[in-house]
């Protein structure tokens, strides 16, 4: 299937072309700035879909809104009469139609445009009326607060907000071209109006909190719950923002005689993940927690585990090697300790449920 995709080298252009381009099923045609109108008749014949993204967002004039907005969507439709075929057209709209400004007048006008063509040709026409679309690849200091507040905060620019209460909605540009492309697939004649779901809901004071917390997790190495929704979306357009020679960051480590110790990450709620080094024939730990619990890896060497319940005084050992990755927990109320009995230094991956706290570590020392 030939997409057509006008404005294709705008934001949502790139994701989307990049998107189509992993199909092989689809084969991508463009039009942008740099195509001449003339070249938009021969485009369209060659097209079985058309995604008209292709509109101006902050003209130096004012008419350059009617010009793009309305006027380059009559000159497509008119090309699709030409073509005397049905070509399923997508329009992004915007939900500034509801707002009497310039910018909503004409994309309201090309909603007007493309309805008068579906309700003449029976031609199938979907009109998105998108909120603010974020994600990677948005250009900051333009018509995005998000990619402003994530550029400038990944290179410690200042944000400048004066209504920390006010409300955005915003779509996360991936649930955009996957709907765009989930109807592609699922082509119905007439007039749709589809909905990118989910929609999401912030103010300027969270969003700016939000992103300077994914910048402070490299310094107090607390991740924040990026895993689903809104913040997982987010972080994933903050980190877009970063400049190569940010793409790596320092650990604090300790070191003694007995290895070296590093944390790498802390979660709200989930613990922390750290690693350890011990030299041969060194032995770590003995000692024992009330409610902590811990799981080790040993990724490198071979190394003993033991184990006493400070109770029964019941000894267990296990013997770990880095040939087969086998997790070992502590348990709360036994005591524990890890010693390298290989002739190399061990490297430990470790788990703990909970951050340490130094004023409550739950940590008491015991031979095992």
């Amino acid at each position: 299937m030939r997409i057509l995709v006008t404005g294709s080298q705008g934001f949502i252009g790139k994701n989307l072309i990049v998107h189509l381009n992993e199909k092989d099923y689809f084969s991508v045609l463009t039009f942008t700035r740099k195509n001449s109108l003339n070249e938009l008749q021969a485009l369209v014949n060659q097209a079985d879909f058309i995604i008209h993204l292709a509109g101006e967002n902050r003209p130096k004039d004012e008419s350059a809104f009617n010009i793009v907005n309305k006027e380059l969507t009559q000159l497509l439709c008119d090309a699709i009469r030409t073509s005397e075929r049905k070509i399923p057209l997508i329009l992004a709209s915007s939900i500034q139609t509801e707002e009497h400004n310039p910018y909503g007048k004409s994309k309201l006008a090309a909603e007007k445009v493309v309805e008068t063509l579906a309700n003449e040709t029976n031609n199938a026409v979907y009109i998105y009326r998108l909120p603010g679309v974020f994600g990677k690849w948005c250009k900051p200091n333009y018509n995005s607060v998000v990619a402003t507040f994530c550029h400038n905060v990944a290179h410690n620019l200042p944000l400048q907000i004066n209504d920390k209460l006010l409300s955005l909605r915003l779509v996360y540009i991936d649930d955009v071209v996957l709907d765009f492309i989930r109807v592609i697939k699922q082509v119905n004649e007439g007039i749709s109006m589809p909905e990118v779901t989910p929609e999401y809901s912030v103010t300027l004071g969270e969003l700016a909190e939000q992103i300077y917390a994914f910048q402070n997790c490299r310094t107090n190495l607390i991740s924040e719950n990026v895993g689903t929704g809104f913040v997982h979306a987010l972080y994933s357009t903050y980190m877009s923002y970063l400049s190569p020679e940010q793409f790596s960051y320092n650990l604090p480590k300790y070191d003694d005689e007995r290895g070296r110790f590093v944390e790498m990450l802390k979660t709200k709620d989930s613990g922390q993940f750290s690693f350890f080094t011990a030299h041969p024939n060194v032995t770590r730990g003995s000692h024992y927690h009330h409610s902590k619990s811990e799981k080790f890896l040993v990724i490198k060497g071979s190394a003993c585990f033991k184990f006493r319940n400070i109770i029964t005084d019941e000894i267990f050992e296990i013997l770990i090697t880095d040939s087969e990755p086998r997790v070992v927990d502590t348990i709360p109320g036994w005591a524990h300790e890890i010693t390298n009995v290989g002739e190399e230094e061990i490297i430990v991956m470790l788990w703990a449920n909970e951050l340490f706290n130094q004023d409550f570590p739950d940590t008491i020392k015991a031979k095992v």
